[in-house]
């Protein structure tokens, strides 16, 4: 049967899967789109226990998104380990709910624009868009979805009645539930109205108790808990997997402080979160069974990106995209290579 290891309480668990990487290991995916970042954003998070991810470049020129695209198509040939395709969050928001993309890079998706996507998604195995109905039709929602891409509404300002028309016309998504976009109101239930009631729409969450109250995710994970499609995203930036404090972003400085990075206005700039964190989160702050919590930064968002058939536990299981998580819930780690046995025993990597 191999070598074992007794994992003492440990927990082996499918490895995490992550939607909304936007960087790590002290640099930031727009900072330079290349093969390169890549392979230093791949190692750090892989460190965090994360074997497959979506590289995400948040709203930039057109240059860029084109950089970003080529980075990634040269990365998975290379095979980088752990990219599962690109997210691209913008330029297609709305400005009112910008959050800290910069206001003056957002902009209508033209002709061009969507040619652009569908020559993309013919070219990486997973594509996601996340756009707003502010400044995206619903016909080129349709366009996309009918090409196989992931679209998401996120940053956007539109009401309830739009966004369940976009989810009609193929959005099946929804980018970091509650965060930059129209809220819940008795009158108008916005876009997490209707993210909540539409049962075959899937929600990211950044589960750091910073950037959404436990009670707000304990209610959203009520609503969608029939239907599992609550994910979780860490929303990663250049700080994860470092020790750094603060880094640059389009030309401003993000801080790191107290669990938080920030703008100096003080608007959140993504998440100081990793996986582990976000389950323990779900798991102590919100009161979701840890088989759940797992399921919700493995299973479900391998699933979202038709890679479900990979995050299962089993005899004969390629435990490269394996991880032991510390019976705390404190630490995760890709350590193991193999599963015999029904998962009784683990060999050693």
């Amino acid at each position: 049967a191999g070598d074992t290891v007794d994992l003492q309480g440990d927990i082996l668990s499918p490895g995490y899967v992550d939607l909304q990487v936007n960087g790590g290991g002290g640099v930031m995916f727009n900072d330079d789109p290349s093969l390169a970042t890549l392979r230093r954003i791949a190692e750090a998070h892989e460190a965090l226990g994360v074997t497959l991810f979506l590289p995400t470049l948040i709203t930039d020129t057109a240059e860029k998104t084109r950089a970003a695209i080529a980075a990634t198509s040269e990365a998975i040939r290379a095979g980088v380990p752990g990219i599962a395709g690109l997210h691209l969050e913008g330029p297609h928001l709305s400005v009112a709910r910008k959050g800290a993309h910069d206001a003056d890079l957002i902009r209508p998706m033209e002709p061009g624009d969507l040619d652009a996507l569908l020559a993309a998604a013919a070219d990486l195995p997973v594509l996601k868009v996340t756009v707003a109905p502010e400044n995206v039709t619903e016909d080129q929602v349709s366009t996309l979805a009918n090409a196989g891409i992931l679209v998401s509404l996120g940053h956007s300002d539109a009401d309830y009645a739009t966004c369940r028309r976009y989810f009609a016309a193929g959005a099946r998504c929804v980018t970091h539930l509650f965060n930059a976009m129209s809220q819940l109101g008795n009158r108008q239930p916005g876009l997490v109205g209707a993210a909540l009631s539409a049962s075959d729409v899937s929600a990211g969450l950044i589960a750091d108790a910073i950037h959404v109250h436990p009670e707000a995710m304990r209610i959203a994970w009520a609503a969608k808990a029939g239907q599992g499609r609550v994910f979780l995203v860490s929303d990663a930036m250049a700080v994860a997997g470092t020790d750094r404090t603060d880094f640059r972003l389009e030309g401003r400085t993000i801080t790191r402080r107290d669990g938080r990075l920030t703008l100096d206005d003080g608007t959140l700039a993504g998440a100081d979160l990793d996986l582990t964190t976000a389950v323990r989160t779900l798991v102590t702050d919100v009161g979701v069974d840890l088989p759940e919590a797992l399921a919700a930064a493995t299973r479900r968002p391998a699933t979202l990106i038709g890679r479900g058939g990979e995050a299962r536990i089993g005899v004969g299981a390629h435990l490269s995209g394996m991880i032991c998580i510390s019976k705390d819930l404190a630490a995760a780690s890709a350590r193991l290579a193999t599963v015999d046995n029904g998962g009784a025993q683990a060999k050693a990597r």
